[in-house]
């Protein structure tokens, strides 16, 4: 195994960590260890199919069996129930992860710390927006009920 192998394999582990540590701590299914253990396997399968690619077309062959591979996964994640659909942003996460291990197995480390960073920021920043706006227009929602409410 090449130094550059197991360090993108570190790499994998560290970034899957710090996007499951958010997820673990939002209380969302797919926590810590399983955007570990997402982002580690697709880093390894890259691996893989680098030193597979040499000898054959494998290396795109294997990249899209990942990314198919892993949106079943996150459909999985998916709950539709009477009040609408939830799970959505934890199958993008798991997408994501992946997408980031991949980075890493390929030897992009850069990019997968970019996205990585993008991502948690994304998680936590938009996490307060989207409960302001919910907030706002649950509120005008209250406010034109009452207003129907009095005619």
């Amino acid at each position: 195994m090449a130094w550059a192998d197991l360090f993108g394999i570190i790499l994998a582990v560290i970034f899957g960590a710090a996007v499951g540590l958010e997820r673990e701590i939002s209380g969302k299914s797919a926590g810590l260890r399983t955007n570990v253990l997402i982002c580690l396997g697709a880093a390894v399968f890259t691996i893989i199919s680098k030193r597979i690619g040499i000898e054959s077309d494998s290396v795109t062959r294997i990249a899209a069996q990942i990314v198919t591979g892993v949106g079943f996964i996150g459909a999985g994640a998916i709950i539709q129930d009477r009040g609408g659909v939830h799970g959505l942003t934890t199958a993008a996460t798991i997408w994501l992860v992946a997408s980031v291990g991949m980075a890493c197995g390929a030897g992009m480390y850069t990019l997968g710390g970019l996205v990585t960073l993008i991502a948690i920021l994304v998680l936590i920043g938009l996490t307060h927006l989207t409960k302001l706006i919910e907030k706002r227009y649950k509120s005008e929602r209250r406010e034109k009920t009452a207003g129907e409410n009095m005619e």
